[in-house]
């Protein structure tokens, strides 16, 4: 019941605040304004992040927790936070962001939250001096996937919310009760906001929304999957799966063009389902479930054993290979996994 009331105390907190940072956005100037590479045909504000945040730091406050880890997810989200509105008004340099982002993934760091050690196979490996630059990328890496797919209404919140609540769950199993309840918290925020930030948007989340989230979703993802083994060491990727395809697509079209990695385009798995015909909810809507799809295998490999653990991980395998033939997200036009079920289900039909 504890749980129950703060997701609704946070979802109610988010859906009172957000409609008071939509006026204050407008007066302040906070607002994204059309162009060639965005959806929306009217300025709309985005303070989505400091809405958000506000809602989770009182849920977190309210909740009173006693391990000390809430200080650097705090501290580290305020942080951020700022950053994404120096972005959002003066438009950064990548570089720029990319430095800012790094020097906030310190604070959780400094608090401890490292991966400092893998154990496959029983084998213990200590990553030594590079423990810190491993869990800099890895967090930098998550906070710009979040950032990447937040290309229409209420995608990256929506997204934000399966991922948070696919590691509630399996931290539920795992008796880790404060990572779980920081996940609550946040799905509630995210879950008021989302009202306003669903098509048609009445806010959007910004970059400094969209990082928030990333930089949340990647602290709580290490601390929940603390005791790294072989296969936990995927758990979040495979949560994640969706936003981490579409950055990896992104910088391998990027890098094929000979073009920054950073540079903007129209080709992300949002824009490729639109180009396919799908409208803008109907788009979303597709991305949220290809979520769900990840984010329910992840829970069913950590019960599962390693015959099933081998046989979800080759159905993810497909899966992914499928999705990303069928969006064309390489840009390639290649398709050879998907004519070959093509040919296979053409047989089987001539023959009956």
């Amino acid at each position: 019941m504890y749980t129950f009331f703060l997701l609704l105390m946070s979802f109610m907190i988010s859906l009172i605040l957000t409609p008071i940072f939509i006026w204050t956005a407008k007066k302040l100037g906070f607002v994204d304004h059309p162009n060639l590479r965005r959806v929306n045909k009217m300025p709309i504000p985005h303070l989505g992040g400091v809405a958000i945040l506000i809602s989770f730091i009182i849920g977190v406050l309210i909740s009173r927790p006693i391990e000390i880890e809430f200080k650097p997810i705090i501290i580290g989200g305020v942080l951020i936070v700022l950053l994404g509105l120096i972005d959002d008004k003066f438009d950064l340099k990548p570089i720029f962001k990319l430095i800012g982002q790094i020097l906030v993934t310190l604070v959780p760091i400094y608090y401890g939250i490292v991966i400092d050690r893998i154990t496959p196979f029983g084998i213990e490996i200590e990553f030594g001096i590079f423990a810190i630059p491993v869990t800099v990328l890895w967090m930098a890496a998550i906070i710009n996937a979040i950032n990447f797919i937040d290309g229409l209404d209420g995608l990256a919140t929506g997204v934000s919310i399966i991922a948070l609540s696919s590691i509630a769950f399996i931290t539920i199993l795992q008796g880790d009760i404060f990572v779980m309840m920081i996940c609550v918290i946040l799905v509630g925020s995210c879950a008021g906001f989302l009202v306003y930030n669903f098509n048609p948007a009445k806010i959007f989340l910004g970059d400094n929304g969209a990082m928030l989230l990333g930089f949340v979703i990647s602290v709580v993802s290490l601390m929940g999957f603390k005791n790294i083994t072989l296969i936990s060491l995927f758990f979040p990727v495979i949560i994640l799966s969706v936003p981490i395809l579409d950055m990896l697509f992104a910088i391998l079209r990027r890098y094929r063009k000979k073009v920054s990695i950073v540079s903007a385009d129209k080709s992300h798995i949002h824009h490729k389902l639109q180009s396919l015909g799908y409208s803008h909810v109907e788009s979303v809507i597709l991305i949220y479930f290809m979520a769900l799809l990840y984010a329910g295998a992840s829970i069913i490999l950590f019960l599962s054993t390693v015959p099933g653990a081998i046989i979800i991980s080759s159905l993810l395998i497909l899966t992914t290979v499928i999705i990303v033939e069928a969006t064309n997200l390489t840009d390639n036009n290649k398709k050879p996994v998907l004519n070959f079920l093509r040919k296979m289900v053409s047989k089987i039909v001539s023959v009956n």
